[in-house]
């Protein structure tokens, strides 16, 4: 596992790192925008590449788009992410 994809914030320092609210992770998890990894407990770790994603939803949302949008801009760029990477 690379650095950038280790899952080592707990979900105080995700939203810190974000700009966005605890809450607001939780919603975004809950539609499943954001998928952070879980200790055995049970507690959320985010990555680096977590906290760019919550960046870019946050990013989004405050460019006027609702949940349903930004998951649909999110599967755009991660399907175009994934074509550049096969060519």
């Amino acid at each position: 596992m690379d650095r950038h994809s280790r899952a080592v914030y707990a979900i105080s320092v995700a939203a810190e790192l974000s700009g966005t609210a605890i809450a607001n992770l939780r919603v975004y998890e809950r539609h499943g925008l954001v998928a952070p990894d879980r200790t055995e407990g049970g507690t959320r770790r985010y990555s680096d590449a977590d906290v760019e994603r919550l960046v870019r939803i946050r990013e989004l949302l405050d460019a006027g788009l609702n949940l349903a949008g930004v998951d649909r801009v999110l599967e755009l760029e991660d399907e175009v992410a994934r074509l550049r990477e096969r060519s």
